[in-house]
């Protein structure tokens, strides 16, 4: 098994930045991907990002390209989401996961953190 943990969360101004943080232990060796999905109620729980836990590949939604980035400590099993230029439509639960199989399909993964919200004010 691996157990997951986000932090970082918080409310935001507009404009504003945040990081979030994904510590993972357990089975780490089963990770093929790191992902970042958010969902908010009512929608459908939506991918983020991602990264390659070995080759340090990246992912995106078209949604935060150029304003977050994801990526993982050098020494530790922390992966990181730096969110900057952050807007209203960002609010959301943010959750940290992993993938046994591809970066983008949410049934890929099959292991969750319990999420931390952020909340982007106008």
């Amino acid at each position: 098994q691996v157990q997951l943990v986000e932090s970082g969360g918080g409310l935001v101004q507009a404009g504003g930045s945040l990081r979030l943080s994904c510590d993972a232990s357990g089975r780490t060796f089963i990770i093929g991907f790191m992902g970042w999905f958010r969902q908010t109620p009512g929608k459908e729980r939506e991918f983020v990002a991602a990264f390659n836990w070995s080759g340090g590949r990246t992912y995106y939604a078209d949604s935060v390209k150029g304003r977050f980035t994801i990526s993982r400590d050098n020494a530790k099993n922390t992966v990181y989401l730096q969110m900057n230029s952050l807007k209203p439509e960002d609010t959301a639960v943010y959750y940290c996961a992993v993938s046994v199989g591809s970066p983008y399909n949410l049934r890929d993964y099959n292991a969750w953190g319990q999420g931390t919200q952020v909340t982007v004010s106008s």
